[in-house]
């Protein structure tokens, strides 16, 4: 009856531990900064002194060697072609692997290492490897190329674009913000 209870009790303390390490996202436009506090999507989110902050510096494609870790935001074509809607060169990687993007089907998010780039018909085609995959992703003119660089609290201004992750208690882990649009 003891190892019963204990059980329960060690069930219980996992998924409390869950709970507490929960991570959600949010992607929208800064509407509001008051000291620490900031407003993206009706969310009133805390930047912390252990916030990773990122700020989206665009590039060229030629800014972008082999070797690279990349986040590619696809669309998928009738033939099931991708390509590219955003570029985003990743100080590190995250999240390696291939998916559908925001829970679409006509978008993917590709999280890879750059393999090669190539000139083809269509525009330059990237080949992007991960564990367990690869795919090739063609690369227009219209494509937004960003670099991810350390960021600081002055880039978080109401009108700018950001995608951020924050834990239970609002606190954002770690976010990427870009210039507000003109």
């Amino acid at each position: 009856m003891a190892s019963s209870r204990l059980s329960k009790l060690v069930l219980l303390l996992a998924f409390v531990a869950l709970g507490a390490s929960a991570q959600e996202r949010v992607r929208g436009v800064i509407t509001a900064v008051s000291g620490d506090e900031i407003s993206v999507a009706g969310k009133k989110l805390r930047v912390g002194d252990k916030s990773e902050l990122l700020y989206m510096q665009p590039i060229v494609l030629g800014d972008i060697k082999p070797g690279s870790f990349l986040a590619v935001t696809s669309q998928k074509g009738p033939a099931g072609q991708l390509t590219a809607l955003e570029i985003r060169v990743q100080p590190r990687p995250v999240s390696p692997g291939h998916r559908p993007f925001d829970g679409r089907d006509d978008q993917t998010m590709t999280n890879a290492n750059l393999d090669a780039m190539v000139q083809g018909s269509s525009g330059r085609e990237l080949t992007l490897s991960y564990p367990g995959g690869s795919q090739k992703i063609i690369v227009p003119e219209s494509a937004a190329l960003y670099a991810l660089v350390p960021g600081n609290r002055s880039q978080l201004v109401p009108g700018a674009p950001i995608f951020a992750t924050y834990d239970a208690s609002g606190v954002v882990l770690r976010s990427q913000v870009s210039a507000p649009k003109k």
